[in-house]
């Protein structure tokens, strides 16, 4: 089981490079496109985003697996918001894997008859309530790391100075803002992987929202929002210390 697992592991980084490697392509040909004298360019960078894509497919098994898993340890969390978020968004993600398989079949045309808008919009939908679920259960993370980072004052901290009498509250709304974003700052800089799990499932979730007509985006911000998310998860496969786990 422990050789599986890493063999899992290793599906999973060569899938974020692939995966990398596709968001790249995408972005590099949104921002290409609108000049003149770059269509080979273009050309080359989609056919190689579409063979890319193709060869993702391949690594479905391992990431199938790994959210099977994930579903069996998240069962087992301490705490009931994690324990909640987790169970079901590694749920979801192991229905939009078989939804993403079928699609696969599809157009590899072993099953023409599949209803492919129909199967990519179930796909998006559990895809979706994935992310959101995983960013619930990092908004809940980032709240306690608040809470611990607030009775915790950095050293050499002193007292905010009071204004003066009679200040507005208009004067008063910067300096709460500007100490709450420091908190978050503070609380983020001290667990790098709730860090790195916000920023990637923040980054991700554009895709799907566009696809469902939430939040429409260009291709140039969905590659972004793609490439960082992969880089988050390359950084994540190569150094599992970072990987934030469940409480």
């Amino acid at each position: 089981m422990d050789a599986f697992t890493r063999f899992t592991n290793q599906t999973q980084g060569r899938d974020r490079l692939f995966r990398a490697t596709q968001y790249t392509c995408m972005l590099l040909r949104y921002l290409l496109e609108p000049k003149a004298g770059k269509e080979n360019v273009v050309m080359k960078l989609k056919k190689l985003e579409s063979s890319v894509s193709t060869g993702r497919k391949w690594f479905r098994l391992g990431n199938v697996v790994h959210a099977i898993q994930a579903t069996q340890q998240s069962i087992h969390a301490t705490a009931l918001v994690p324990r909640v978020c987790l169970t079901l968004a590694n749920v979801n993600r192991v229905i939009y894997f078989v939804c993403d398989t079928v699609l696969w079949v599809r157009s590899v045309g072993l099953a023409t008859h599949v209803n492919k808008e129909k199967w990519r919009k179930w796909a998006a939908r559990h895809y979706c309530c994935s992310l959101l679920l995983s960013l619930a259960r990092d908004l809940y993370e980032i709240s306690l790391q608040m809470e611990r980072a607030a009775r915790d004052p950095p050293e050499g901290a002193t007292a905010p100075p009071q204004g003066p009498p009679g200040s507005s509250v208009a004067d008063e709304e910067p300096e709460w803002l500007q100490a709450f974003l420091l908190l978050l700052f503070r609380s983020l800089r001290r667990h790098p992987p709730l860090l790195l799990d916000t920023v990637k499932n923040f980054c991700d979730i554009l895709n799907p929202l566009d696809q469902l007509g939430i939040y429409r985006s260009n291709p140039g911000v969905i590659g972004l929002g793609g490439l960082v998310s992969s880089l988050a998860g390359i950084v994540i496969v190569a150094c599992p210390q970072l990987k934030l786990k469940p409480q």
